[in-house]
């Protein structure tokens, strides 16, 4: 068994993580992972404790402590980590991982032809994934979609996509405190040349456009807004 030893170790405050992932990705010795929706310590051997994932917690869940743990070993988390680079490119989840595709677009579907090709350039979606510091997000154009959206607008991808980064959250059933943290984050860090909120009608959907609102004003930054609203058959209500 390791040896023990007094010394800085990470502690996560399970009730505060909201599973984002932003630690994980910034833990080069791969010493975090995400277990039931909550960073866990994968091993106290692979932590450093330098505490260079506490600066990308946006819940602050994170902390250093000092206390009885197991020796640092640079050897093993070195051999722990490389084969989930190989397999990822990121010691975090694989869902996660950043991508970048080369899409042209859509064009109209000729006699024949019923199925249209995806104009979504990056992955992943969803706003409690994706990283403040997003390389899709630098001088983009953002689309923040509403999860039902996709399901009642069927023309998403031709309308909404074509040229645009997307990011998807719910307002009604998400963490709201943490999309508030991670948007005046990302309207920080990104330079967004504009910003288009696309929702449902119904009023709990709405509360997207108040906490864009809110991060933008936190952020101090002046970013052309654009709100959409969708109704439930389908049809744009509102611009």
């Amino acid at each position: 068994m390791p040896a023990k030893t007094l010394r800085k170790i990470i502690s996560i405050d399970e009730a505060r993580c909201n599973g984002c992932g932003e630690c994980i990705s910034s833990c080069i010795e791969g010493a975090l992972a995400l277990v039931e929706g909550k960073a866990r310590l994968v091993k106290e051997q692979y932590c450093d404790g330098l505490a260079a994932c506490l600066k990308e917690c946006p819940q602050g869940a994170l902390s250093i402590v000092e206390r009885q743990a197991d020796v640092f070993d640079e050897a093993a988390a070195k051999k722990h980590i490389t084969p989930q680079e190989v397999k990822t490119g990121s010691p975090a989840c694989p869902g996660s991982a950043v991508r970048q595709f080369n899409k042209a677009g859509l064009s109209s579907p000729g006699t024949g032809q019923a199925r249209l090709e995806s104009c979504l350039t990056h992955w992943p979606v969803q706003l409690a994934l994706v990283s403040t510091g997003a390389p899709f997000l630098q001088g983009s154009d953002v689309v923040l979609v509403a999860d039902c959206v996709p399901f009642a607008y069927p023309n998403l991808h031709t309308d909404f996509l074509q040229g645009r980064s997307v990011l998807v959250a719910c307002p009604k059933l998400d963490d709201t405190d943490a999309h508030f943290v991670r948007l005046a984050e990302i309207f920080k860090k990104s330079q967004i040349k504009s910003l288009t909120i696309l929702h449902m009608e119904v009023p709990c959907c709405s509360g997207l456009v108040n906490i864009v609102r809110k991060a933008l004003q936190a952020s101090k930054k002046d970013i052309p807004l654009t709100e959409i609203t969708v109704g439930i058959q389908g049809d744009i209500q509102k611009t």
